[in-house]
């Protein structure tokens, strides 16, 4: 396995990481098989941003008694309501949602504290200055994170996110179909449109080599 220097933390990260929301709906012996998998492989970094607290559970499950062996990236405004993820800006969410996190994957802390899914220059603008960051920052300063990130879809945006030096991890995403979408969808203060959610689809290929469309993430905002 390869590993690399995760941004500025100084954590040797495999290059191959585990996204986890494939776990979901699985029971929690295949959940652990595949960590087995993962570990025998040389694979030492997760990224968890599903709320779904059943799968949190599974994962939790999974890391029992070898949590140390994993650089754990884990989401901040991701939060679970009415039976389904959420992106939030609400910081007394924000907070619960990292609690349970915490308590449901075993662990006092995550290596990375990832504010969640930052698109639009104005929601940066609104993280930075607002109650996010000084959430992510007491976080860090209480041992809970050992560091902070951000995720984008948004090229301008994750450079700007980059150039305040507040950041040690970007997380970008590299799916061409998923940012085309994004990128012809006209924004409002809670998101993406509804009509750009029922025209966003992506096409995957399946085990025989053709492709399914699937509908894009789900869009709602707290």
């Amino acid at each position: 396995m390869e590993y690399r220097t995760l941004g500025r933390t100084g954590l040797r990260v495999s290059a191959v990481a585990l996204g986890c929301e494939g776990f979901m709906n699985r029971p929690e012996e295949e959940v652990r098989a595949d960590f087995d998998f993962a570990i025998e492989n040389g694979i030492n970094f997760l990224d968890l941003y599903a709320s779904n607290p059943e799968l949190r559970s599974s994962i939790g499950a999974a890391l029992a008694r070898r949590r140390e062996g994993f650089v754990i990236q884990g989401h901040l405004c991701s939060v679970w309501e009415e039976g389904q993820y959420l992106r939030t800006r609400d910081p007394e969410k924000a907070q619960a949602a990292f609690d349970d996190l915490l308590a449901r994957l075993g662990t006092d802390y995550v290596d990375i504290g990832m504010i969640h899914y930052v698109d639009a220059e104005a929601d940066l603008r609104k993280v930075l200055d607002g109650p996010i960051l000084q959430l992510a920052l007491r976080l860090r300063s209480e041992g809970r994170i050992r560091h902070i990130g951000i995720s984008s879809h948004n090229p301008a945006v994750a450079r700007q996110a980059a150039e305040t030096g507040l950041i040690d991890v970007l997380m970008f995403s590299l799916n061409p179909c998923y940012d085309l979408c994004l990128r012809a969808t006209t924004w409002t203060r809670s998101g993406p449109t509804k009509a750009m959610r029922r025209s966003c689809t992506t096409s995957t290929p399946n085990a025989s080599g053709s492709t399914n469309s699937a509908n894009a993430k789900a869009w709602r905002s707290t």
